[in-house]
């Protein structure tokens, strides 16, 4: 799908210029000519970058850019004939991503224009396989992944009951910590921990026996005597 960006500028010149430039590249573009038409455009369409002019009549370009800084992280390329230090500054710490000095060449902005989609898509990118790695804990040879409820060991799954990978994926979560019976029984099974029970026995015991079986003798969770449970760090 094309990239769909929104030109802001009270000078239909330039406006149509850059639009002429961007449609070559085949981006789909809308324009405003206004700070309010601006919010109502990025309200109503799913723009994906704003090329803004700072000085536009009634709300101007630093004000749009901080009301869609409060709600949204689309980048902006801000422009403008002001081409002082302090005015790139502050454009930038308004939360512009870029700045460009009328008059730019048409070619620089487009290149500008790519440059913060790459960045963006990027980002997007790493934020989403780093939420997706949260839910993978690795430990040793063995994969533990939250969101699916599997286990893998060199990419062989290993079959648990749902009391036993909540177990698991308890003592993986922390390793090194010592997790008693009762701490156990509170975590997983959620209820409060009497001295008479055994279930977390019987279903360590499984457990282990399973984990065991399916690494080929490897042990990984440890008992501490007298304390609990563990996997090693």
């Amino acid at each position: 799908m094309n990239k769909q960006l929104l030109i802001v500028d009270d000078d239909p010149k330039i406006a149509q210029l850059i639009e002429i430039y961007l449609t070559n590249e085949g981006y789909s573009i809308h324009k405003a000519n206004d700070g309010l038409q601006a919010l109502e455009r990025i309200e109503e369409l799913p723009i994906d970058l704003v090329i803004l002019d700072i000085m536009m009549p009634g709300l101007d370009g630093l004000s749009v850019c901080m009301r869609i800084r409060e709600t949204r992280t689309t980048p902006i390329l801000m422009i403008s004939a002001k081409d002082g230090d302090l005015d790139k500054i502050t454009g930038l710490m308004t939360g512009a991503d870029d700045y460009m000095v009328k008059p730019f060449n048409p070619l620089e902005l487009v290149a500008r224009v790519k440059s913060l989609l790459r960045r963006t898509s990027y980002q997007a990118q790493s934020q989403a396989q780093h939420s997706a790695q949260e839910h993978i804990i690795q430990v040793q040879s063995l994969q533990i992944d939250k969101l699916t409820h599997t286990v893998l060991f060199e990419d062989r799954p290993v079959k648990l009951t749902p009391l036993e990978f909540n177990i698991l994926h308890l003592l993986a979560s922390q390793p090194g910590r010592v997790f008693s019976s009762e701490d156990i029984f509170e975590l997983v099974w959620k209820e409060k921990y009497f001295e008479s029970n055994n279930s977390v026995t019987v279903h360590m015991s499984r457990l282990r026996e399973k984990l065991i079986k399916q690494m080929d003798g490897e042990k990984l969770i440890h008992t501490v005597w007298g304390v609990g449970y563990k996997i090693e760090g």
